[in-house]
């Protein structure tokens, strides 16, 4: 497969549909996770144009910043805090439309408005989550969390 993306629609649901089968190409070859974790984030990125896309990998007690697209990012964040450690005690999907309105919220860039936080299961057991920003309010939705939370799942697959 070529190092690029095609898309023909600007539909949201239709731009999940083409990414799918791209990805597949990309990534099921690919034998390493930190390859596929790196190109995962860079076609989010390319595909939808967020703010900040980027893997947290659980290390002991901690969620440890891995592959990412966009500016800096925390390095490290602890179990059940922020958006991030949430999504990892709880073992479900954070949609938040306004970080500001979550309580603890933890605020890498002041620029990000709405969150995404999905987590990544492996042997029944949360491996890392894949954390989505934006710099728009409510730029997410349930169109999102379900793609992103079927992605991620297969995803898991190539761990």
């Amino acid at each position: 497969m070529a190092e690029q993306l095609f898309f023909k629609s600007e539909d949201k649901l239709s731009r999940y549909t083409e990414l799918r089968p791209q990805l597949e190409a990309l990534l099921g070859v690919e034998t390493d996770v930190v390859a596929n974790m790196a190109n995962f984030c860079a076609a989010l990125k390319d595909a939808f144009g967020w703010f900040w896309i980027g893997f947290y990998i659980v290390r002991q007690d901690e969620l440890v910043l891995g592959p990412f697209q966009g500016p800096i990012a925390c390095t490290r964040i602890a179990y059940a805090k922020g958006v991030c450690g949430s999504a990892w005690a709880e073992q479900k999907s954070m949609l938040v439309p306004n970080v500001s309105d979550f309580p603890g919220h933890i605020a890498c860039s002041a620029l990000s408005q709405s969150e995404l936080v999905v987590p990544i299961f492996k042997d029944q057991k949360v491996w890392g989550v894949l954390d989505i920003d934006s710099t728009k309010i409510a730029d997410f939705d349930e169109i999102d969390q379900v793609e992103i939370e079927k992605l991620i799942t297969w995803f898991a697959g190539l761990l």
